[in-house]
Parts: C-alpha cells; structure tokens; sequence
C-alpha cells in the first residue's frame, strides 16, 4: 500500500451542499481513505492509496462535479 495525500485548491465554494456532495463522492472512490473539504479555504484534503487511485484521477472527479480546480499539491 503505497499512501499519499493531496489537497486541490478550488474556487470558493457558495453552498454546504456543495461541501456534502464533493466528500460523499471522493469517499466511495475506490482507494480513498478520506476526504474533508475545508469550506472557508475552498480546499479539499484528501488521503489515499496510490496503487489504486491516482490524485490526477480524484482531480478529474472534482472537475466532473462541477468545481473547478485551481491547483493541486500532492504530498
């Protein structure tokens, strides 16, 4: 198990639900062991495991929701 986290900058969000339905959707990701949107910094902190699941792909899932990403920072 190779564990990395990442944490994708996005524009600010508006509403919780946006909040709910970012982390419901990145936490049924296969290979995702967590992730929190920080809602007065637009971020989302995510923990995962590299041989499953790629940050580039979790990126890719924000973006399919609707929320731009600014930039990303994989750790």
């Amino acid at each position: 198990m190779s564990k990395a986290k990442a944490t994708f900058q996005l524009e600010p969000l508006t509403c919780p639900s946006c909040i709910k339905k970012i982390e419901t959707t990145l936490n049924k990701t296969e290979g995702v062991e967590s992730a929190k949107v920080m809602f007065n910094s637009s971020k989302v902190k995510t923990e995962f495991d590299e041989c499953q699941v790629k940050a580039s792909q979790l990126e890719e899932t924000i973006k399919k929701l609707g929320y731009p990403v600014l930039s990303s920072k994989v750790l």
